[in-house]
């Protein structure tokens, strides 16, 4: 919008500095207290939950668009089966390989043994099941701000899908990423419901605790951080079998979308098409987004338009070139 709306990618598959030793994030052991509140607390399942959960999993926060098995050069969309049942991201720019775990029901390969404690965890703080770290792949800083009643009805979504049978093994993130991110400390109080009251409000709610557009849609360093005032100014690279391709700019400059209208930007998302000609890379997940309801995206389209203009050219029909603002390659990084 990732993240348009965000690469299912959050920014996260950067190179790191050559050299970088490969580690396991050391597992630390759960405290009794926690492990108690663990065993203790469990989230009400209601169909409410459920079809919210539903929505959200498929179509905003895009889960599945990393916890499954995709072949990656056709399209981003789960092959059926395996949904949930973790997979492998494939990109050409790393030394590394990340495999994001199997979360469904399975009690053997998957999450069926999680409390619901430890997916709140997960979500909210970047804690795994087994107490690791977990890096910013999985946008657990984005996710931390949903409201707990979002957050409870992915929990109970993903609790009712089928189980998969499908051992994934931890990622051996790099030293220099792993030994940088530390866990979250735990919401100081609930977080209610969002606001909805105008749509911008309600854009910012699903692009910065949902759908995560920034993860993709902001430039990152070695360590995965985001690069100050280029918020939302694109020009992250993937490459992988879908080929080459940057992210773009969604910030209303010249460079990004502000030739945009609504009607454009819903016709953009929802056929993969832009300005009903240029096909967008598979690797944007337009083919889950275009399910969102017309409120959402013209609320996210709404949002969009009240960032701070960036000027930073990307453009994917251009040789690649060196930029000096966001320190990568892509279309046009030389007129930056």
């Amino acid at each position: 919008m990732k993240r348009t709306l965000a690469f299912v990618l959050s920014a996260l598959l950067f190179a790191v500095a050559a050299g970088s030793l490969l580690s396991q994030y050391t597992p630390q052991p759960q405290s009794a207290a926690a492990s108690q509140r663990a065993k203790k607390f469990t989230i009400q399942r209601t169909p409410a939950r459920l079809a919210r959960g539903k929505y959200l999993v498929h179509y905003v926060a895009d889960c599945f668009g990393c916890h499954s098995q995709v072949d990656w050069k056709k399209t981003v969309m789960p092959i059926p089966g395996t949904e949930g049942g973790g997979g492998e991201i494939p990109d050409d720019t790393t030394t590394y390989k990340v495999h994001p775990p199997n979360i469904s029901p399975d009690p053997e390969t998957g999450a069926g043994n999680w409390t619901d404690d430890q997916f709140i965890r997960a979500l909210r703080q970047g804690i795994g099941n087994d107490g690791r770290t977990l890096m910013p792949f999985m946008p657990y800083l984005a996710f931390r701000n949903m409201s707990d009643e979002d957050l409870y009805s992915i929990i109970v979504y993903i609790r009712s899908i089928p189980p998969v049978r499908h051992k994934v093994p931890l990622t051996a993130w790099p030293k220099q990423i792993a030994d940088h991110w530390k866990p979250l400390p735990p919401p100081s109080a609930p977080i209610p419901p969002p606001d909805f009251s105008n749509p911008v409000k309600r854009g910012d709610y699903l692009v910065n605790a949902l759908a995560d557009c920034s993860g993709c849609h902001t430039p990152s360093n070695a360590v995965l951080e985001p690069l100050p005032g280029l918020n939302f100014s694109g020009g992250f690279m993937l490459h992988g079998p879908w080929g080459k391709v940057s992210s773009a700019n969604l910030t209303p400059d010249p460079s990004g979308i502000i030739h945009y209208d609504e009607k454009m930007f819903l016709q953009t998302v929802r056929t993969g098409k832009v300005g009903g000609v240029r096909s967008l890379n598979n690797i944007m997940p337009w083919q889950h987004f275009r399910h969102m309801t017309d409120a959402d995206l013209k609320a996210i389209f709404a949002y969009l338009r009240t960032l701070k203009p960036v000027q930073h050219r990307v453009d994917n029909t251009e040789p690649l070139s060196n930029c000096k603002l966001c320190r990568g390659s892509h279309g046009f990084g030389d007129r930056n």
